[in-house]
C-alpha cells in the first residue's frame, strides 16, 4: 500500500474527527443517512452523467492505483535495457526473445517485441507513442472522474442543507427546536466540502501523479528500445535514458 495515500486520507480525516470531539460534539450526530445519500448519491449521478457507465465502473480500479500502484525503478529498468542493448550488440537483436520471458510489464514486452519483429525506428517509435496516447486517455478519464466528483460534492452539500433549512423552516415553529434542525442541515454541507477535499481531489490527484510517473517510465522504455534497434552504443543509450531520473537518484556513471 502507499504509505502517503493511506497516511495523508488518515490524517486528513482524524485530524477533523479529534477537532470535533474535543468542541464537544457528538460523532453519532455526523452520521445522517439523508445528508450522505444527497451527497453521495448526488455526486455519482451527476458525475455518471458527465462521463460513461463504464468509467465509473472501473472506479476500484483507479482506487487500486492510487493506494496500490507502485512503477518500475527507473535505474534498474536502465540497467536491464543496456544489458539488453550489449546483447543485442553482440549476439544479433534476435537474441533478445528469451529475455522477454522473465518480463511482466506489457509495454515493455510489446516494445521489444516490435524491435525483435524487425520494426523500422521510426515506425517502431510511431507505434509506441501511440500505444502512449492511448493509455494517457485511458489515464485522464479516471483522472477527470475524481476531479469531477470534487467539483459536485460541495455543490450537492449545499443542495442538502438548502432542502434541510426549508423543511425546517416549513415545518418548525419551536425556537430551540429549530436551531437543532438548522445545526442539523449544515451536515450535508460537512459532507460535500469533506468528501471534496479529503478524498475526491486528493485522489484524482494522485491519479495524475502516478499518470506522471507512468508516463516518464514509457518513454524511458520508447527511447531504451528504439536506440537498440537502431543499434547505438550501450554506454550511449545508458547516458540518454539515465536524463529520465533526477539527478540525486542517479548512480555514479
Amino acid at each position: 500500500m502507499d504509505i502517503a495515500t493511506a497516511l495523508g486520507l488518515v490524517l486528513g480525516v482524524g485530524a477533523i474527527v479529534v477537532s470535533f470531539i474535543g468542541e464537544g460534539g457528538n460523532i453519532l450526530a455526523v452520521l445522517k443517512w439523508p445528508a450522505m445519500l444527497i451527497v453521495l448519491g448526488g455526486t455519482i449521478g451527476a458525475s455518471t452523467i458527465t462521463t460513461s457507465l463504464r468509467t465509473l465502473l472501473t472506479v476500484p480500479t483507479f482506487l487500486k492505483i492510487a493506494f496500490f500502484g507502485k512503477q518500475p525503478d527507473p535505474r534498474e529498468l536502465v540497467q536491464r535495457i543496456v544489458k539488453m542493448a550489449e546483447k543485442a550488440r553482440r549476439d544479433g537483436i534476435l537474441a533478445l526473445e528469451d529475455e522477454l520471458n522473465t518480463v511482466s510489464n506489457p509495454f515493455f514486452k510489446k516494445a521489444f517485441h516490435l524491435a525483435i519483429d524487425g520494426t523500422e525506428g521510426n515506425a517502431l517509435k510511431d507505434a509506441l507513442e501511440t500505444e502512449m496516447s492511448y493509455i494517457s486517455e485511458r489515464h485522464k478519464q479516471g483522472i477527470g472522474l475524481f476531479q469531477k466528483m470534487g467539483g459536485f460534492s460541495p455543490t450537492m452539500g449545499i443542495i442538502g442543507t438548502v432542502l434541510g433549512l426549508i423543511n425546517t423552516l416549513a415545518n418548525t415553529s419551536d425556537a430551540g427546536e429549530m436551531a437543532v434542525h438548522i445545526a442539523s442541515a449544515f451536515i450535508a454541507t460537512l459532507w460535500g466540502v469533506g468528501m471534496a477535499n479529503l478524498v475526491y481531489l486528493p485522489l484524482g490527484d494522485k491519479l495524475k501523479h502516478r499518470h506522471e510517473d507512468e508516463m516518464i517510465v514509457l518513454e524511458l522504455i520508447t527511447q531504451g528500445v528504439v536506440s537498440i534497434q537502431l543499434g547505438d552504443n550501450p554506454r550511449v543509450i545508458r547516458t540518454k535514458l539515465y536524463s529520465f531520473i533526477m539527478p540525486k537518484l542517479r548512480e555514479s556513471e
